[in-house]
């Protein structure tokens, strides 16, 4: 349970749920990188294929585990079709718009 921050108990299932999804996707991108990390080093070609194969289903793996994420959160449901898909320099959106988060924070605090 060392995966928790608050205690695992007072935690509703929806949350833990959320956890174990994100948990999840981190294992699968940490075992896209060890398995692109044995294809860099390896020079037997036939292991090279088997290795890239087994990368490519952590890769589903993981967007799957994204998609899970994607639809029970909707804020990053709005920053994945804000950012991902997208052509030019990687980098906030907002800023380019000419609000940065700086700004908004203020703002939002003027209100109150």
């Amino acid at each position: 349970m060392d995966q928790y921050h608050e205690p695992y108990d007072v935690l509703d299932e929806e949350t833990r749920d959320l956890t174990r999804a994100f948990k999840s996707l981190i294992e699968e991108f940490e075992a896209v990188d060890w398995y692109n990390q044995r294809m860099a080093v390896t020079k037997d070609e036939s292991l090279k294929s088997i290795l890239k194969h087994n990368r490519d289903e952590e890769l589903e793996h993981a967007c799957m585990a994204l998609e899970y994420l994607r639809r029970r959160i909707p804020e990053l449901d709005d920053e994945l079709r804000e950012n991902l898909f997208k052509e030019g320099p990687i980098g906030h959106h907002d800023e380019e718009e000419g609000a940065t988060e700086e700004n908004d924070l203020a703002v939002g605090s003027m209100k109150e």
